[in-house]
């Protein structure tokens, strides 16, 4: 028996070596020079060596004396830790430098004590003094806990509970020891034997409130999520714990039912826990009760705030995917709050807000003007309109009339403006809080400004869809512009042919011209319209030759004006649109050819430029300055012309950029113009793309 003991007390003064050990070098890791906090930490390490000493147990008198030393140590650097708030809690009360009789008292008792140890030492021995003394020293050390629970204001109590608290717990238990070593001249072993473990509780506490206490000086980050899954860890092994202990007792006196019934309460122990651990509501309750008795904030504002932003990029969180931006806004700011979801009404272009999203909750049918006053409410006061409040006091909100789509929404707990700069781009009606949760200044804090930088990701989305809408416009707007300019060409065609058809109509050959003609513009036009519809090009892609295609664009040219000389290198070829890329060379030919005298000279010529082939168009008409050319040769819409639009020249070089190629222009009024079109070379075998 006696062997189990000492056993018992090994792993006990052990497992208290090592929690203030490993407590001490964390404090000191965070210390930043408080001396309250120096105080604490040599307690903590005295302590630690008190319990390894005791763990050790080795033999001798030197050891004895030592162990005793640090027997009378220990509660020394308690008091010597304690009298150090006592004097700030007294300075908080009666000023600075003051020092009160209760201090002077306990300094004197605290100097007997020692010495009535040190003399039971070198007198009696290690006899009934040594009890008396360590009792003495634990009636000090409750004295001066109570005296500095007394004396610290109620608003600074909440720091200091945790550890007066251990404290309280293992004097009583260290008085009962030594009270009762006292009246019989010995201690009992069997208390002794899991003194180790007693006084081990009084570490975390410690840190704890060393945590909370900030004139401590400790810069020290605990882990919420730690925290949270060491506190389930340690709770389930204690629920594990006494379901065994249930189950052998039930196994124990059940009789023949025994093994049966030991077994049904395990499954369904084991079951309970499982539900627990995946309830989202037990999680949160969890959550908040941690937050509110072992954490000065609510929030770990870096997690949160981590946590908040990743929800709004689209990152999955709390295993929510595939969520649209308006549902990643709803879950978000619901996280802060331990809500399961909500709706997010969002403003349209009328000004009027809607349903937009919602995420486990029914959507609200309604709508809510931007001038109603709800909206109006909301935008120009910027609250968090907290429904519950609101029932029970709706005076605080001045007046406020909820409509009625609100009304009926019986989970609707929290209204979250969204305002970006002076505008409420959206608001959020959050459900109600899987656990009891108290909207104080800190939550309210917190939602107003996640609820600004939501309406930004809103705002920024909403411009993001209107620039697309923009562009979208813009291509269609650009097409048809095209369209224009070639539907304009061909009616110049059409122009031409009637005005010779009063000279030409009993001319055979032009009527088949004619009608040639005719049915070159109905096919022209008809895929016009088909572009246009589609806003897409109906032509693939395919291997051109540059050479036939600029000899196709002569063919077409009616005999006016100065004529056109063709100089084309064979098997030159590009890949693109055979329509298109005749467009745009036939409308360099026509200015070319417009901008030139009757007498005057234009030529086209075909060449390879390295490993690009050059459509070159040359004139020597009136030519162009090298201000008009830089500034508005290619700007859409300026031209130089009566019945022009301006849209050809930016039509090519718009054209030979998709095509990986570039525009070069030299020009010189009065002298004439050079107009270079060079385009990638490709080969024949190329294959046809749309």
């Amino acid at each position: 028996m006696e062997s189990s003991l000492n056993e018992v007390r090994m792993w006990s003064s052990g497992i208290a070596a090592v929690v203030f050990g490993c407590l001490s070098i964390y404090l000191r890791l965070g210390w930043r020079g408080g001396m309250l906090g120096g105080r604490l930490m040599v307690a903590m390490l005295v302590s630690c060596a008190w319990a390894a000493l005791d763990a050790l147990a080795p033999q001798g008198l030197l050891w004895a004396w030592l162990s005793l030393v640090l027997e009378v140590l220990r509660p020394a650097m308690w008091s010597f830790f304690l009298l150090g708030l006592l004097s700030v809690a007294t300075r908080t009360e009666a000023g600075e430098g003051s020092s009160s009789w209760v201090q002077q008292a306990a300094q004197a008792v605290f100097a007997g004590a020692l010495m009535m140890s040190v003399a039971a030492v070198l007198v009696a021995g290690l006899g009934r003094w040594v009890f008396y003394a360590q009792l003495l020293m634990v009636v000090w050390l409750l004295v001066l806990v109570e005296q500095v629970y007394r004396n610290f204001p109620g608003g600074s109590r909440w720091g200091i509970k945790p550890i007066i608290l251990g404290l309280g717990c293992v004097l009583s238990f260290d008085f009962y020891l030594f009270a009762e070593a006292a009246l019989l001249g010995h201690v009992d072993n069997d208390v002794l034997a899991v003194r180790g473990f007693v006084q081990a509780l009084v570490a975390p506490l410690a840190a704890m409130s060393a945590v909370r206490s900030r004139d401590w000086t400790f810069r020290i980050t605990v882990s919420r999520q730690l925290v949270f899954h060491s506190t389930a860890l340690a709770g389930s092994g204690l629920y594990l714990l006494l379901i065994a202990a249930a189950g052998y007792y039930i196994r124990w006196f059940g009789g023949s039912w025994g093994r049966a019934l030991q077994t049904a309460m395990i499954a369904g122990g084991v079951f309970l826990l499982v539900f627990a651990a995946f309830s989202g509501s037990f999680r949160a309750r969890v959550r908040v009760w941690l937050n509110k008795n072992l954490f000065a904030y609510r929030y770990d504002y870096r997690e949160a705030w981590l946590r908040f932003t990743k929800a709004l990029s689209g990152v999955s969180a709390g295993g929510q995917a595939g969520l649209t931006l308006e549902q990643s806004v709803i879950w978000a700011l619901a996280e802060l709050v331990e809500s399961p979801g909500g709706v997010l009404w969002l403003r349209d272009v009328d000004d009027v807000y809607r349903p937009r999203a919602k995420l486990n909750c029914p959507l609200n049918e309604g709508e809510e003007p931007a001038d109603a006053p709800l909206a109006s409410f909301m935008r120009t006061h910027g609250w968090i309109v907290n429904l519950e409040e609101w029932r029970s006091r709706p005076s605080l909100y001045q007046g406020l009339a909820v409509p009625p789509w609100l009304s009926a929404a019986s989970d609707a707990w929290l209204l979250v403006p969204l305002i970006s700069g002076e505008e409420m781009v959206a608001f959020a009606v959050l459900a109600t809080a899987r656990a009891p949760i108290e909207v104080n200044w800190e939550v309210l804090d917190l939602l107003k400004t996640a609820g600004r930088q939501a309406a930004s990701y809103l705002g920024r989305a909403q411009a993001t869809a209107a620039l697309l809408e923009a562009q979208k416009f813009d291509s269609f707007n650009r097409m048809s512009a095209f369209v224009v300019h070639d539907l304009k060409n061909l009616v110049a065609q059409l122009s031409l042919m009637l005005k010779n058809a009063t000279r030409h109509k009993d001319n055979p050959e032009f009527q088949a011209d004619m009608l040639l003609t005719v049915e070159n513009v109905a096919e022209r036009m008809r895929g016009l319209m088909t572009q246009l519809q589609n806003k897409e090009p109906i032509e693939h892609k395919r291997w051109i030759d540059v050479g036939d295609l600029c000899a196709a664009v002569l063919a077409e040219r009616r005999a006016s004006g100065p004529a056109v000389s063709l100089d084309a290198e064979p098997e030159l070829g590009v890949f693109g649109q055979v329509e298109r890329l005749q467009r745009i060379i036939g409308h360099v030919v026509q200015n070319a050819t417009e901008a030139t005298p009757e007498h005057g000279k234009v030529s086209i010529a075909v060449r390879r430029a390295g490993r690009d082939v050059m459509v070159e168009v040359r004139d020597t008409g009136c030519g162009m300055t090298s201000e008009f050319v830089r500034e508005r040769l290619f700007r859409p819409f300026q031209t130089t012309k009566q019945n022009g639009m301006g849209i050809g020249a930016f039509e090519v070089q718009q054209y030979v950029r998709e095509l990986g190629g570039r525009v070069e222009v030299e020009s010189e009024p009065n002298v004439g113009t050079r107009f270079a079109l060079i385009f990638p070379s490709s080969e024949r075998n190329e294959t046809s793309v749309a």
